[in-house]
């Protein structure tokens, strides 16, 4: 702790000494220009050294006026009350910055036109000499430190909104996957008390399939980007514990580009839609029913999209998957992303999304070997250019 002290210290004293002996050059050589105007010989050494030891001296001076600003200036006092203590400052400032500047450089005679001993002159003669002089630096230097304060505390202040309204949008995205788990696990342990008493063995292995899923659901919990292929594994291993309820009434067709398996995807943002689409189609009717998932890089970005046939007697509404979906990707990406919804006059449901092509910085190497690729049967093309299929 006092170190790091130490260090903003001393930042402050280089920064204060780097910008008056920066100006004090400058009052140097206009000395210079004013002596020979006057036909005064005056070297240039000896006024960068007379402008240097003022400068020198009210750069010594500055940091402790700035750190008392900030340490008295509540910024909710009015400035008034405030004035006598100023005006006291100034005496304090003044003898202050003859005794710093008259140690730093010896005294200098405008009638000799040299630096003369210390012991010719007292201190405080320096104060006589250019009292007009030090009020002014000492007036500006009080407003500059009160509108640096003002400008920190403002920034401050930013930082601390930024800082909430993160925290706020992290809860409300942490409350929207949240929604999904019990809506997920009601959905299917819905499903699993259908064939609890038709098929018991098939409900069983549910069941234990069931805890697969809600484990690998866990193991990404705290994640709000996960890559691609772990959620396209997640949604094969959903739709394979649907398959056991449905069995061949569902077919599945995946259409998976090779190049966006390790493109981050926010986590459960495809198993709702899948999830919604089987139960507006195949949960709806008695008829065979197909399901795609096709996921392609598309101008720099990555598309989603999942298509289910439509039933005759499908539910109203878009149901809460949709409407959690749209609501996160809001969230996660602003107006980066879109989320789209329609059915097409052939009764298909197309539910597309179009997300930052993110990147993943694990090695792809091991998880390619460990994904599937033998392909669902009923699968069908519905593009022509190269595709890769998930099981």
């Amino acid at each position: 702790m006092e170190l790091s002290r130490l260090r903003r210290i001393g930042k402050a004293y280089l920064y204060s000494i780097g910008l008056w002996s920066a100006l004090s050059l400058l009052t140097g050589w206009q000395y210079l220009i004013f002596d020979r105007s006057l036909k005064i010989h005056s070297t240039l050494v000896e006024m960068l050294f007379l402008a240097e030891g003022r400068g020198l001296a009210f750069a010594l001076l500055t940091p402790p006026i700035f750190y008392l600003v900030k340490l008295y200036n509540s910024g909710t006092r009015r400035l008034l009350p405030r004035l006598p203590i100023y005006v006291l400052g100034l005496g304090s400032y003044m003898v202050a910055y003859a005794c710093i500047r008259w140690l730093i450089t010896p005294p200098w005679s405008a009638a000799q036109q040299r630096f003369v001993s210390r012991l010719s002159s007292s201190p405080l003669a320096l104060i006589h000499d250019g009292f007009a002089e030090i009020i002014t630096i000492y007036i500006a230097t009080v407003v500059a430190a009160h509108a640096y304060d003002y400008f920190e505390r403002v920034r401050a202040q930013e930082l601390e909104r930024s800082e909430y309204q993160q925290a706020l949008a992290a809860s409300e995205l942490q409350a929207l996957k949240m929604q999904l788990h019990p809506h997920f696990l009601f959905n299917t342990l819905h499903g699993i008390s259908t064939l609890i008493d038709s098929d018991g063995r098939s409900a069983k292995e549910m069941i234990v399939k069931l805890s697969s899923l809600l484990r690998t659901a866990l193991e990404h919990s705290g994640s709000d980007l996960i890559p691609l292929h772990e959620e396209l594994k997640f949604v094969s291993e959903y739709l394979d514990l649907e398959k056991m309820r449905f069995g061949e009434r569902l077919a599945v067709a995946w259409f998976v580009d090779p190049n966006t398996r390790q493109l981050l995807v926010p986590q459960l943002i495809l198993q709702p839609l899948v999830e919604n689409a089987i139960r507006h189609g195949i949960a709806s009717s008695r008829e065979k029913s197909w399901v795609e998932i096709t996921a392609r890089r598309k101008d720099g970005a990555l598309e989603l999209k999942v298509c289910n046939s439509v039933a005759q007697n499908r539910p109203k509404g878009t149901g809460l998957g949709l409407r959690n979906t749209e609501a996160r990707l809001k969230h996660l990406y602003s107006d980066e992303a879109t989320f789209e919804f329609e059915i097409t006059a052939d009764r298909t449901a197309v539910t597309r999304l179009v997300v930052p092509a993110l990147h993943s910085q694990q090695q792809t190497a091991a998880t390619l070997q460990e994904e599937p690729a033998t392909p669902h049967a009923g699968e069908r093309e519905v593009e022509q250019h190269a595709r890769t299929h998930y099981r």
